[in-house]
């Protein structure tokens, strides 16, 4: 058997190696406000464990992404903003997947900041001026 390249982890520890793009889409369409967030690590990159993706359902159903590629000057956020009436996980997933696949665009698609723990990346997306 293979070693997995990627680990898939739901809010209450369940475990997905190597999912295919449906199952990442899947992952985040399946979260809600009791089972909030999904992480993705990539295994084959060094150091361990500083390499992922997680995607964090917020209370109004935006959601906030974060990726790092090492250390804590590579760790990034973007709010992604629940799209009018219905609730869809694609502006989500389509990042996650593209991040996954290592496919060219996926930062591009999102306006990225650095990570902080006291500040909410909100504040920096264009939309949030509008509020």
């Amino acid at each position: 058997m293979a070693t997995p390249v990627l680990q898939a982890v739901e809010a209450d520890g369940t475990t997905w190696n190597d999912p295919s793009e449906d199952r990442l889409h899947d992952l985040l369409a399946d979260m809600s406000l009791s089972s909030r967030f999904v992480v993705v690590r990539r295994l084959d990159a060094e150091p361990a464990d500083q390499h992922y993706m997680q995607v964090y359902l917020n209370d109004d159903l935006s959601y906030q992404v974060e990726y790092r590629e090492g250390g804590p000057d590579r760790h990034f956020q973007t709010w992604i903003a629940r799209g009018p009436g219905v609730f869809t996980v694609e502006p989500a997933a389509e990042v996650l997947q593209g991040w996954a696949a290592g496919r060219p665009g996926w930062r591009e698609a999102q306006t990225w900041v650095p990570w902080s723990p006291t500040e909410s990346c909100a504040r920096h997306h264009p939309d949030h001026a509008a509020r």
